[in-house]
């Protein structure tokens, strides 16, 4: 885990692809004159926007006119630096934070002229703590519609459609404002398979999904009756022509701007990989693409753990199989945890009675779900342990209640928040 966690470090990526020599800025493949540039603005959204800003601010040094970044309150001190603003917002629901932070970057952007540079950093967690809701839609009825998303199990690329739709720096907003301005953006990714116009909503992104998808999307998860009527009357407005579409692939304004993927799940997989053949395992990556009901998930790669165990197949002991991506949560009861909680619960129960197995879920930003555990270890003897303390693992399961059973046993994940977020990773351990 801490292999992997090192291979996403955000101020370690952000360096590798965005790097000076003298008056010539390289970002990943391209180059950029400075001295072609009258001002250099610093804007950004996301989880690991604070220590992604530090080093772009010890790249670009005297040449930054100054900027804003929005990181997720989540306790950790906040660097200062020179000449950019770092400001909290709330997640995974927006709040007015949020709206205000969208307020000065959309200035900020509108105020860039042809002879101007905007660097964007761009990480997971952007779509909620950076909003600047449409016209006649408020923050209230975003968060309503965020909570309720959330709730019913709609998978990310679901909710950022409705997201990109809804607010005006989603979906190529920061493009238009920033027009006719260069722009470029660093992107760490938290989205399974590392679509750019999903991470965060896509803000330097062009859309490809249209108001009919978004209004679709509110029949296909049954939140039509229950949804705000101004996002309704607004997305119709859409549909019908009499609202501007999101930024699309064939926008001339798009000439001017670099998008680069510095780092994802995938990197993060690979390098645990790497350390635990290091280490003596038969190490296999399974996938980076898991994705599904956290709950199912779990029995599936519990099986795994069964087959690897008793038939020694398809790694022989001991072994270590990695997966990567993200679950999802469908709320049906009352209690506490998150997705790699819940995943872990149900592969304990799964795993009942097997010995030396182990099924580990992990949040790479340390953040799993509205609590702060990033995880759970589940093992073969992990039921009858908390049976020993009168805990009812179906009980716990049933009512989407996983942290306190996993606190109680102190097996829970809690290494705080990592600065990064790359999604999650299980590993499925036969010892």
């Amino acid at each position: 885990m801490a292999a992997a966690l090192a291979a996403v470090e955000p101020a370690r990526a952000t360096a590798a692809a965005l790097r000076r020599d003298g008056d010539r800025l390289l970002v990943g493949a391209r180059e950029y004159d400075l001295t072609a540039y009258d001002h250099v603005w610093l804007v950004g959204a996301g989880k690991a926007g604070a220590a992604m800003a530090q080093a772009a601010v010890t790249v670009l040094r005297d040449r930054l006119s100054g900027g804003i970044i929005v990181v997720k309150d989540d306790g950790a001190p906040l660097p200062a630096l020179v000449g950019v603003d770092v400001v909290c917002a709330a997640h995974p629901t927006p709040d007015e934070r949020s709206v205000h932070a969208g307020q000065q970057i959309a200035t900020l952007l509108m105020q860039a002229g042809e002879r101007d540079l905007v660097l964007a950093l761009i990480s997971g967690g952007g779509s909620a703590l950076l909003n600047l809701p449409v016209a006649d839609v408020s923050l209230a009825d975003i968060q309503g519609l965020t909570h309720k998303l959330l709730a019913c199990g709609a998978s990310i690329g679901a909710i950022n459609t409705l997201r990109k739709h809804l607010d005006q720096l989603k979906g190529g907003g920061f493009v238009r404002l920033a027009a006719p301005a260069t722009v470029v953006a660093l992107i760490l990714s938290d989205v399974v398979g590392s679509p750019l116009d999903v991470i965060a909503s896509g803000p330097t992104v062009a859309d490809p999904t249209t108001f009919a998808e978004a209004l679709a999307l509110l029949d296909r998860y049954d939140l039509r009756a229950d949804c705000p009527p101004a996002i309704i009357d607004y997305l119709s407005a859409g549909v019908r022509g009499e609202r501007p579409e999101t930024l699309k692939p064939d926008d001339p304004r798009l000439a001017v701007v670099q998008n680069v993927l510095i780092g994802s799940n995938t990197q993060a997989a690979e390098a645990a990989l790497v350390a635990a053949r290091a280490v003596g395992f038969n190490a296999m990556l399974l996938t980076t693409y898991l994705e599904g009901e956290a709950r199912d998930v779990g029995q599936v790669l519990a099986a795994i753990a069964r087959e690897i165990a008793t038939y020694h197949r398809p790694l022989s002991r001991p072994a270590l199989m990695i997966a990567g991506g993200e679950t999802t949560v469908t709320i049906r009861g009352s209690g506490r945890g998150g997705r790699n909680q819940e995943l872990a619960l149900s592969a304990a129960i799964a795993l009942e009675g097997l010995t030396d197995v182990a099924v580990v879920a992990l949040a790479t930003d340390g953040g799993d779900g509205p609590t702060d555990a990033a995880g759970a270890v589940a093992t073969g003897d992990t039921v009858a342990r908390a049976r020993i303390l009168g805990l009812d693992a179906v009980a716990h399961l049933r009512n989407n209640d996983a942290y306190p059973f996993f606190a109680a046993l102190g097996d829970l994940l809690l290494p705080g928040p990592t600065g990064t977020n790359v999604n999650d990773l299980i590993f499925v351990v036969a010892g």
